[in-house]
């Protein structure tokens, strides 16, 4: 009987939504006073939405770019995988930011949310954001090259989607993030019917078969 080996999970960085929304209301205040005095004008809330030029956030580490943008009175931030393989962004430290949505030296006011594209420290950002696959249009997207994790995710809740690893080894598939689509069937551009759906990987950085 061939052997399975089984891939070591990662810690929890990874959810179907690739998306990171961080704090939207300002931080806590110490004071004195009461809690919620609402005539505080130290409260950042207090004093209104304001126009303010973005700074320039790509290179940063991920917690300093959400920290800058709180300073400078920027409170609506969200942060999604750069290179589309829908990864959240558990661990803020470990990742970097690649692009942001709104360009650095622009004018607005500071309720716009402000979204980044990032990767992990270690990996090199894309010359641009990579989008994950959409089903928009009642077809089967190309799968091919596009993680597990953002496939599943394109496709309805209710749909039987199945992965088996493409070399021989048989591994199991457990961070589905990790792991890159080969084949799918049915083929991309398949109308959409409630069929099954099924794919095979790799894990990132081997080569198909």
């Amino acid at each position: 009987m061939a052997a399975i080996s089984v891939t070591a999970c990662e810690p929890a960085d990874t959810n179907s939504s690739g998306k990171n929304p961080v704090a939207t209301t300002a931080p806590a205040r110490t004071t004195s006073g009461p809690a919620n005095d609402p005539s505080d004008p130290s409260d950042p809330k207090d004093a209104g939405v304001v126009s303010k030029a973005v700074l320039n956030f790509v290179g940063m580490g991920l917690q300093s770019a959400q920290d800058t943008a709180q300073q400078n009175g920027f409170y609506v931030l969200k942060s999604h995988d750069a290179l589309g393989r829908d990864r959240m962004q558990a661990f803020d430290r470990n990742w970097k930011v690649c692009s942001q949505n709104i360009a650095a030296g622009r004018t607005v006011s500071t309720d716009t949310t402000l979204d980044f594209g990032t990767v992990k420290l270690e990996e090199t950002c894309p010359a641009k954001d990579e989008k994950p696959p959409s089903a928009e249009g009642g077809k089967l997207p190309d799968f091919k090259g596009k993680s597990v994790m953002a496939a599943r995710a394109a496709l309805d809740s209710s749909t039987s989607f199945s992965v088996e690893d493409a070399s021989p080894e048989a591994r199991w598939v457990l961070v589905e993030s990790n792991w890159m689509v080969c084949t799918q069937s049915p083929q991309a551009g398949t109308a959409i019917n409630g069929q099954p759906v099924s794919v095979t990987a790799v894990k990132f950085g081997e080569t198909c078969p």
